[in-house]
């Protein structure tokens, strides 16, 4: 392992949200970020997003890491909760804030269909509570590449509008939790699935104006059912039926990799020793 006092020039992570038992979608995004960072010999790191707790199922949050355990992932440093670090998203709100970079919202969701109209953005708002926080965007071309989707674009205030940091119930929202701990946790490459590729420009955005560094994104396709969909951990669809080496080589044919079968390998360390020589992300190109 490296050294703590060595910063590995490759740090991965994988970020899943407590809304259910893990599940083949979640797998798959959860092997092609491993198998990245162990291939480029990074250090891969376990999150536990656990900001919404209406939505989130309990004993999800165990299910995900003992099933993560007993299938072979092995991460490098303590696992974070993010129920537990509100103390680091307020004070990057206040900031902005105080910055004239964000302000108070009282708009309602049901009133506003897609893009936010900017209701808000000059009145000033000083009430503290249920009040949302929204940050002031602009028509500054915000651009990525993606090592697998390619070059992608956004000017946010025109196709997005100021979007939400903090929710009137007081919540952080998901898109200034996932920038504030990609940079305390020092991420330098985000692996995961195709479905918040549209959400990265907002992070950009959120890691520009808070002087944060921006990670190398890479997004997969993502594990859909009969009729096209993506899984839901919350419907238990498309939950894992056994934790056992045909799960993995299934989540690993999943991602374009060649062809094995669980019959290969005596155990999951052995599987993980050859899948980590034999990964390559850039199977996943020719599927996009």
């Amino acid at each position: 392992m490296t050294s703590e006092f060595i910063k590995p020039s490759y740090i991965g992570r994988f970020a899943p949200s407590p809304t259910g038992p893990l599940h083949l979608g979640t797998l798959v995004a959860a092997m092609a970020s491993y198998l990245e960072a162990r291939s480029h010999q990074g250090h891969w790191l376990l999150r536990i997003e656990d900001l919404d707790p209406p939505r989130e199922i309990p004993g999800s949050t165990n299910l995900i890491i003992h099933s993560l355990e007993n299938l072979g992932f092995e991460w490098d440093q303590e696992i974070i909760y993010q129920s537990q670090r509100d103390k680091y998203y307020l004070e990057l709100v206040e900031s902005l804030r105080s910055e004239h970079m964000a302000y108070a919202c009282t708009c309602s969701r049901k009133n506003i269909s897609g893009r936010y109209p900017g209701n808000c953005r000059n009145k000033k708002l000083k009430k503290q509570f249920d009040v949302a926080i929204r940050v002031l965007t602009n028509n500054e071309l915000i651009r990525f590449d993606d090592a697998l989707k390619g070059t992608t674009s956004q000017k946010l205030e025109d196709e997005i509008g100021d979007f939400i940091i903090r929710r009137k119930d007081g919540l952080f929202a998901y898109q200034l939790a996932v920038v504030v701990d990609d940079a305390l946790q020092n991420i330098t490459h985000v692996v995961r699935g195709e479905d918040l590729l549209d959400s990265t420009p907002r992070q950009i955005y959120l890691q520009q104006l808070l002087g944060f560094n921006v990670p190398a994104y890479s997004h997969t396709p993502l594990v859909l059912d009969e009729n096209g969909q993506k899984f839901s951990k919350s419907s238990y669809k498309g939950a894992i039926p056994e934790l056992s080496l045909k799960t993995l080589t299934e989540a690993w044919h999943h991602l374009k990799q060649q062809p094995v079968s669980e019959s290969d390998f005596d155990n999951f360390n052995d599987f993980w020793h050859w899948a980590i020589g034999n990964w390559n992300i850039n199977s996943l190109k020719s599927t996009l």
